[in-house]
């Protein structure tokens, strides 16, 4: 070969070699998804290649013009070649566009004061970071809850405080009055010539021994009286006499209950000063084809009775329900079943809710009740006439007023710690002396050992 073609071939095969080495300019080119870049040329533009489509792609508007739009996250490369020129190359990063995540994020730090990482793709979101309160905790996952529907909860909390004890003192006052009006005429007559009596038996007359007549009189004749009644008046030349009822009385009673209970907040406390009365239920048994009644025996409470539920607001106040009731047996609204009697129940009761802090009271008043009882007795045809008739009638008026006075007051209490010793009540005079005292007196009482008898022989000091 020539030295000229052999220099050729050097000349060819080295273009060749410079053409396989050398690569096309990259320029970098970063895009937010969604949004997208205008490329201006020099020349036109003969080709356009993308290598991932997905992420972005690359659009020809004009000779000159190439629109780069950004589709999702990722990376690709773009080549574009101009007439005339090397192929210019742009290696394309798509991020996503987290301006709306950061502001919904930064609502979670806004709403619980502290630090709150948000994180998560698609539908889930995983909350983190330390709050101040269980509720605290389900509010931001709700807040959660409008974006995404999975929602997993690693907030931590502080460690729940052990709940408060609340002393509940209660005072029921139940303030009874009543009076009673008694008027009654009991007449009588025991002379020789006639004997007689009215009463309307409604208080206790005299009673006349048994008569005894002779020769068209009575002889021995004599009154026995259990109750003068309150006036008692008699004329020995008429040997006519009368007992007369009339008195009134007034009563006032006071009674107190002062129950103290100690729940925790939240629990029930319940506090029953009085018993249960049993009452007769019919119910019925299928026996074969019939039904048989079988009479069973139920017990109902009576008497002062206190429900309460207490609760801790978040400033601290206590938050309570109370439901006091003061409960007798009424005898006069009995019913009598199957020779069973059935005593009603008299109640007075209440039910509130209301917010105090401690120490502080309420109370719950006018629970009246106001009866009247009047019983009048008269002897049929005399009790009907203007005047007289008044001598022949006795009348019974009770009327009785009572009113229940409930006060309530908490108080928030705590356990004696181990180095506190609790104090008892001490007693005014001991009845029987203590062990200790007794050691001390034995004591006191024991003379110290002495010799008795002779010694002998001393050596004098």
């Amino acid at each position: 070969m020539r030295i000229a073609d052999q220099l050729a071939a050097a000349a060819v095969f080295a273009a060749m070699c410079f053409a396989q080495t050398t690569k096309p300019q990259s320029r970098d080119l970063t895009l937010l998804e969604g949004r997208g870049q205008l490329l201006t040329f020099h020349q036109d533009v003969t080709k356009v290649a993308i290598s991932e489509p997905k992420i972005a792609d690359a659009i020809v508007i004009s000779p000159r013009e190439v629109m780069v739009n950004a589709k999702g996250p990722g990376r690709t490369t773009l080549v574009i070649w101009e007439t005339g020129s090397e192929p210019a190359q742009w290696e394309i990063q798509v991020t996503k566009d987290t301006a709306d995540w950061d502001t919904f994020a930064k609502s979670f730090t806004e709403a619980a004061g502290t630090p709150i990482t948000v994180t998560g793709t698609g539908d889930t979101i995983v909350l983190s970071g330390k709050v101040q309160s269980v509720e605290e905790s389900k509010r931001l996952a709700g807040m959660a809850q409008t974006r995404a529907r999975n929602v997993i909860n690693l907030l931590q909390t502080p460690p729940p405080a052990e709940p408060r004890q609340i002393l509940l003192q209660v005072k029921f006052a139940s303030v009874n009055r009543a009076a009673l009006t008694q008027v009654g005429f009991n007449l009588f007559s025991a002379n020789d010539k006639f004997l007689g009596g009215t009463s309307t038996q409604q208080f206790t007359p005299p009673r006349f021994s048994p008569i005894q007549v002779q020769n068209g009189t009575t002889s021995g004749n004599t009154l026995n009286f259990t109750d003068l009644l309150n006036l008692f008046a008699f004329r020995p030349d008429l040997n006519i006499g009368a007992t007369i009822k009339a008195l009134q009385e007034r009563n006032l009673l006071q009674i107190l209950a002062e129950p103290n209970l100690i729940t925790v907040e939240g629990k029930d406390a319940s506090f029953l000063a009085g018993g249960s009365f049993p009452f007769p239920t019919i119910t019925t048994t299928p026996t074969g084809g019939a039904t048989a009644p079988v009479i069973t025996v139920q017990f109902h409470p009576f008497g002062v009775k206190l429900d309460f539920t207490p609760t801790i607001t978040p400033t601290g106040a206590i938050d309570l329900k109370v439901a006091p009731e003061v409960s007798s047996l009424d005898f006069t609204n009995a019913v009598t079943l199957q020779g069973f009697v059935i005593p009603a129940l008299s109640q007075r009761r209440a039910e509130t809710e209301v917010i105090l802090k401690d120490g502080e009271s309420f109370a719950i008043a006018g629970l009246i009740d106001n009866r009247v009882i009047e019983t009048v007795d008269k002897v049929p045809g005399f009790g009907d006439m203007p005047v007289l008739g008044k001598l022949f009638r006795s009348r019974s008026t009770q009327k009785s007023t009572d009113e229940l006075l409930v006060l309530v007051t908490p108080h928030f209490v705590k356990p004696l710690s181990a180095d506190e010793k609790a104090v008892l009540p001490q007693m005014p005079e001991t009845f029987l002396p203590t062990v200790q005292q007794e050691k001390g007196k034995k004591h006191k009482s024991a003379k110290q050992p002495e010799f008795v008898g002779p010694r002998g022989q001393q050596i004098p000091k």
